[in-house]
Order: structure tokens, then sequence, then C-alpha cells
């Protein structure tokens, strides 16, 4: 039997709403996939879509991005969607970089914004 396709979203503050709508945009999709998520966005993701299989992770600062991380690094995750804003200051923006260093090593298809999301959402990639 393989395993459902397993996508991780992350969202800064400003962004959140943003991936609550992909999410809402792209419920059929998502249908049927395992969904991971740093804590807030995993919590607004579930409320905007409350019948995806969500599992909400620690917020970013608190090591969410880390544990995103592992699940990378372990080939557990196939997408990475992460709505970066970039007109905000992130104190763990470390964290940031080495999430989206894990990606590229691994190969995962990341989407840091949703103009790329939306592309990823609509192509067997995906």
């Amino acid at each position: 039997m393989t395993r459902a396709k397993c996508i991780a979203l992350i969202a800064h503050d400003q962004k959140k709403d943003d991936m609550a709508e992909f999410a809402r945009r792209h419920r059929a999709r998502l249908t049927g996939w395992r969904i991971v998520a740093t804590g807030t966005t995993g919590g607004r993701v579930k409320d905007a879509c409350p019948d995806l299989d969500v599992t909400p992770l620690k917020s970013g600062p608190l090591g969410g991005d880390q544990q995103i991380g592992a699940l990378i690094a372990t080939g557990e995750v196939d997408v990475l969607v992460f709505f970066v804003d970039p007109l905000t200051s992130m104190p763990h923006d470390v964290d940031v970089k080495a999430l989206m260093r894990l990606a590229t090593v691994y190969d995962i298809p990341m989407a840091l914004n949703l103009a790329t999301a939306e592309i990823l959402m609509t192509t067997p990639v995906a």
C-alpha cells in the first residue's frame, strides 16, 4: 500500500489568511493528503477546512520549522508550501533558511509565495 502524499504548510503571521484561503481553494486536491503545519498555521487551516487531515506541530519559532525539516530529511514530506512575509523581520530567520536549505537538498518541490503554490497544486509534481 502506498502512503498518502504529505504537504507541509507554513505561513508567517501576515500570510496566515492567505494560507487558509489557499487550503480552502485546493480542498478537493488536498483531501486524502497528510498535512503537517506549524502551530497557528495548522490551526487556521483546520478551522478553514475541518475535513482535511491536518497535524499541527509546534509554532515556527518554538521548533515547528525544525520538526518539518526533520520530516523532510526522513522522506515524509513531498511538498513544502511556505508563505513568507518578506516585509517583516523574523527573529528565527536562521531556522527559516535551514528549512529552505533542507527542501533544496532533498529536492522537495517548494513554494514560497501564492503564485508558485498555485502552480504546484495544478501540476502532476504535487
